[in-house]
């Protein structure tokens, strides 16, 4: 029997996909301007949403407007703000100055190490959504890079693969929903996590049920019958390890982009839009890709 936290995810994903039929159903009239295609980071212009819907007609998460439109979806802009202002926040207060004593304890080499390491250890999601969206070269690529890597690399401390120029974009679930249609939806911004869309967090979701080691090593995913390096039972130790390598890796990015993350706060008036743009225009290039 599957524990409440595999539970919890499946009903979140049933949620979201559920809203599409829902909103089919009832015949949401789609605002205009949500598209893949955003202006340029920097245009500080207001979202705009010219769409009228009857308020008993349920919003749908994946609905998309004019693919020509080059206005932002995002219709839950006020409460995304107070989050993406909270985030700033810790980031000032708790993440900025951790990241700072960090950097100037491990040198440049190592946190591009642990980088690394950290990109290794998700091959698993890469090389599957490459397959899902038909990109045997790409799959092929990944398992590549995981082979050489992980054993001359010194289990991935040492990108040797991109040196030998073997590379390809990065494909996760979310690319793979786009890849199959599925809208964007609204911009969503979340406690303490990275900016999405409804689509990109569902994916983000999907991806953590893709990496075997959230089933055979940490297993934060508990099936019966499926065995893992640490036992179902011993929850505390994996939840250590998880919670622990997740600071780990956040802290260690951070310390990486102090001076790039520097220069955008200072030359950005509007830093709520800039991101939201920067974000937008990322994922739908690579959706396209």
């Amino acid at each position: 029997m599957m524990p409440f936290r595999v539970l919890a995810f499946c009903l979140l994903c049933f949620t979201m996909f559920l809203a599409i039929g829902c909103a089919g159903k009832s015949g949401t009239v789609k605002p205009e301007g949500a598209s893949d295609s955003m202006p340029a980071v920097g245009q500080a212009q207001a979202p705009s949403l010219r769409a009228e819907t009857s308020a008993n007609e349920p919003l749908d998460p994946f609905a998309s407007a004019d693919e020509d439109a080059g206005d932002e979806y995002d219709p839950w802009e006020p409460v995304n703000a107070n989050i993406f202002a909270f985030n700033l926040k810790v980031d000032r207060y708790v993440l900025k100055p951790v990241a700072k004593g960090y950097d100037f304890i491990l040198p440049d080499v190592v946190q591009v190490g642990i980088s690394n390491i950290f990109s290794n250890l998700r091959v698993a999601p890469r090389f599957l959504n490459n397959v899902f969206q038909g990109k045997v070269k790409g799959a092929g690529i990944e398992v590549g890079r995981f082979l050489i890597n992980s054993t001359v690399g010194l289990a991935g401390f040492f990108d040797l693969a991109t040196k030998i120029d073997l590379v390809t974009p990065e494909e996760d679930f979310g690319q793979t929903l786009g890849f199959y249609g599925v809208k964007p939806g609204p911009y969503l911004i979340l406690p303490l996590l990275q900016p999405f869309t409804v689509r990109d967090f569902v994916g983000y979701v999907g991806d953590v049920f893709l990496n075997p080691i959230n089933w055979l090593v940490l297993p934060i995913i508990e099936v019966e019958g499926v065995p893992s390096v640490i036992d179902h039972e011993d929850r505390t130790t994996t939840s250590v390890i998880q919670f622990g390598a997740r600071v780990g890796e956040i802290v260690n990015d951070r310390s990486r982009n102090l001076q790039k993350f520097q220069g955008v706060e200072e030359a950005t008036l509007d830093l709520y839009t800039a991101v939201r743009n920067a974000y937008l225009q990322k994922r739908a290039q690579a959706v396209r890709e």
